[in-house]
């Protein structure tokens, strides 16, 4: 508990001077190559300190880096295959040795890059990122965070386990709670982020049985840990700004991520119908134009484009698959802003903390179940 406390005192404090490289898929986007070049280029002109590994068909690759002119910045590693949206995780663990992906989280594990970012297919990128990785000790299962539009000074709350597995256990959830908490401390800088539990009501009594024992964890391990706990939240919650990170597992926060996603995309219709229907519905679009503006940049998604595995010993950023360079962008500096952090040493203190809470050494838990996540994908 000393070593894990000790750790913690120093969280949030300083940054890593210096180049830092990023690993980056060049292939696995449903806009190709030419927009990750095309973000790189523009990440690459707004930070000096930026390198890059880029994996990928060479030929393709070469002319769009000297056309970008980024050949002092750019190092490419020539993958013959590709992973597509399609193929399943299980395949490109037994046969992915030669593709992109893989080429990229090799890097990672080779300490070759300190992050790695990818707008491949999602399950394919986490369970390679698991069996290539491995999992941090401690860790049962990692988990995949978010960033929500919200009503906070930062303008987002962060979310998790959106999707990387659908179970978890009070410990699991309490794990995520203080993962959350690194990454809005790291992410975010965000000295003391409150965290919440998300439930079907904000008493103490609602819930299923392993809700209400996570809540007692979460509640216990806020004052070690340097969060304020604000006990259950509900959905409405989530963009709200009672909360900094909003912990569930990854069946109802992938199902809350896509009805969000999708009632935003309502909502754009609805307001490009709704200005269209008339003359004069199109002059009081005209006139409010700076508004929608400013409306349409703060729920751009491409602004908060990437999700962030967690619990693994390296950091992978999953880029949205439809990503233009704004997109990618957007990924390779939250990529850098963590790597310059030294994001994932702390997220190991994090996780040492919920070990002595629950009493659990987690000897087993870094490999223990790799058979087991194969078998799911």
């Amino acid at each position: 508990m000393t070593t894990a406390t000790g750790r913690l005192q120093s969280e949030g404090r300083g940054h890593r001077a210096g180049p830092i490289t990023i690993s980056v898929d060049a292939m696995g986007g449903d806009q190709g190559p030419a927009a990750v070049v095309a973000g790189l280029s523009t990440s690459a002109d707004k930070n000096a300190d930026l390198r890059f590994l880029l994996h990928g068909d060479a030929k393709a690759l070469r002319p769009l880096v000297d056309k970008r002119k980024l050949t002092d910045r750019v190092e490419i590693r020539d993958c013959r295959d590709v992973v597509s949206m399609t193929d399943k995780p299980a395949n490109v663990l037994r046969n992915g040795q030669d593709t992109s992906m893989w080429s990229c989280i090799e890097a990672v594990r080779n300490g070759d890059a300190e992050v790695a970012v990818s707008c491949g297919n999602t399950g394919a990128l986490m369970l390679l990122s698991i069996m290539r990785l491995r999992k941090l000790p401690g860790v049962h299962r990692p988990a995949i965070a978010c960033l929500w539009p919200s009503r906070n000074p930062s303008g987002f709350n962060v979310m998790l386990d959106v999707g990387a597995d659908v179970k978890a256990d009070p410990r699991d959830l309490l794990q995520y709670a203080l993962m959350g908490c690194s990454y809005a401390r790291n992410g975010q800088e965000l000295a003391r982020p409150r965290i919440g539990l998300l439930n079907n009501g904000t008493e103490e009594h609602k819930g299923r049985a392993e809700m209400r024992d996570a809540h007692a964890l979460m509640a216990e391990a806020a004052d070690l840990a340097g969060y304020d706990f604000v006990g259950f939240v509900e959905g409405g919650d989530i963009p709200s700004d009672r909360v900094d990170v909003i912990v569930t597992d990854g069946f109802t926060g992938n199902i809350a991520l896509k009805t969000g996603e999708g009632t935003a995309a309502l909502i754009r219709d609805l307001l490009s119908e709704a200005f269209r229907y008339s003359t004069l519905s199109k002059l009081a679009a005209v006139l409010a134009l700076t508004s929608l503006k400013r409306l349409q940049k703060r729920i751009d998604p491409r602004r908060v484009n990437g999700g962030v595995f967690l619990g693994l010993n390296g950091t992978v950023v999953k880029s949205h698959g439809s990503a233009d360079a704004t997109g990618i962008s957007a990924a390779i500096k939250l990529a850098f802003k963590l790597a310059q952090s030294d994001f994932n040493a702390r997220l190991a203190a994090r996780v040492a903390v919920a070990n002595d809470v629950t009493g659990h050494d987690g000897s087993k838990d870094a490999d223990g179940d790799s058979d087991a996540q194969e078998a799911r994908a």
